[in-house]
């Protein structure tokens, strides 16, 4: 099978967390902090829009026994960007753009013959970020984007020269 990679993605080894993480698949679902996972029997993903909240996120995977990197290779997580794939080099995913008219950035387990795409529960494609997709630097908060609120879990920025709100879902209160 196949995980949805939008945005930065985290991508845990199912086996890892059964082996490493404490109270296994429960407890790792019990400590991701946002409702976008989904997993297949081999890969567990959870999503962020944020590289701060990522860093928050596989900081709190490495205390509870995860491993990141392992000679500069991914070796239980990895982290995955929705348009540049891996982050550091990992040799047991598989990243790419899958399907037709609805394309998506997807990982899955290396040799995996399965092709069923895996998504977080409630995602469609309409107005996704894989359908939606915009980058913004961290640098053009100050420049472009001025901070108006931060509600429900989201930050809320007027990009001053379009005129337009502009969402970035967090996982935690601004840092």
């Amino acid at each position: 099978m196949a995980v949805l990679v939008e945005a930065i993605s985290v991508i845990v080894r199912v086996d890892s967390i059964n082996e490493k993480f404490p109270g296994g698949w429960i407890g790792f679902k019990d400590h991701v902090p946002n409702q976008t996972l989904c997993a297949d029997n081999e890969l567990a993903r959870v999503g962020f829009m944020t590289p701060e909240d990522v860093k928050n996120f596989v900081g709190a995977l490495e205390c509870a026994g995860l491993v990141y990197r392992n000679g500069g290779r991914a070796k239980d997580l990895v982290v995955v960007d929705q348009l540049r794939g891996p982050v550091v080099p990992c040799d047991w995913i598989e990243f790419g753009i899958v399907g037709n008219e609805e394309r998506v950035a997807a990982c899955r387990l290396v040799g995996s013959s399965q092709t069923v795409l895996m998504r977080p529960e409630g995602w469609s494609f309409q107005g996704s970020l894989s359908q939606t997709y915009g980058f913004t630097p961290n640098e053009a908060e100050g420049k472009s984007l001025r901070f108006l609120r931060h509600e429900d879990g989201i930050d809320v920025y007027l990009n001053v020269l379009t005129g337009r709100e502009v969402f970035v879902g967090r996982s935690a209160g601004r840092g």
